[in-house]
């Protein structure tokens, strides 16, 4: 839906605070609900640098985000379309990213914890993977830390897309430290199988 956005707010109904997250087309913002109080995190993606293939991933994004429903994914709340402005209104989690919250440990994660997390990050990507979508950008970054609940929640679904079993995908992206072999060569790959080396990273950072 089109709706009008005011300065400081989206729709009148979020008021937009600090940036906590940048992109090359998008920021992360927190926000509030002006009536509720509940925190959220904003995704405001400025439609008018997008080229096609841009605009592509983020149809993409929204509708693997709207598919997938589980308690290991980040939840989109609510998509607020302007003239210029695409506003993706999501869960927020309170101990920020994987990568910063391991990195806040010293000696690491504890094994316990470092299991339960991976168990659910697993369990995450399974249940993507029975709906046909894949991911492709698995890293640190991209899981978020909700500290209170004891539990992580995979996010950031720029890169992702519908697959049909069987078939290889050809598109080249995700981030490329944490690619997998064939996509740095460049080459077809099948979309589940293609081993994201962000879990070596967490065995490592652990």
């Amino acid at each position: 839906m089109s709706l009008k956005r005011y300065e400081g707010k989206i729709a009148g109904s979020y008021d937009l605070e600090e940036t906590i997250g940048k992109g090359h087309f998008a920021v992360v913002k927190l926000a509030r609900h002006v009536y509720s109080g509940e925190k959220v995190a904003v995704k405001v993606i400025d439609k008018t640098k997008l080229d096609d293939v841009s605009k592509a991933h983020l149809f993409q994004e929204v509708g693997c985000m709207k598919l997938v429903q589980h308690p290991n994914v980040v939840r989109l709340y609510e998509v607020i379309d302007t003239p210029s402005k695409l506003y993706l209104i999501m869960e927020l989690g309170d101990g920020g990213d994987m990568y910063d919250f391991i990195s806040r440990h010293d000696h690491g994660l504890e094994e316990e914890t470092a299991r339960r997390y991976f168990r659910q990050i697993v369990h995450a990507i399974n249940y993507c993977h029975q709906l046909h979508v894949v991911h492709r950008d698995l890293k640190l970054e991209n899981v978020v830390i909700f500290e209170k609940l004891g539990i992580v929640k995979l996010t950031d679904f720029g890169f992702s897309n519908k697959f049909i079993p069987g078939r290889k995908l050809e598109t080249s992206c995700g981030s490329l430290a944490y690619s997998a072999p064939e996509i740095l060569l460049g080459d077809s790959y099948d979309a589940p199988a293609a081993p994201p080396t962000f879990i070596h990273s967490i065995k490592v950072l652990t």
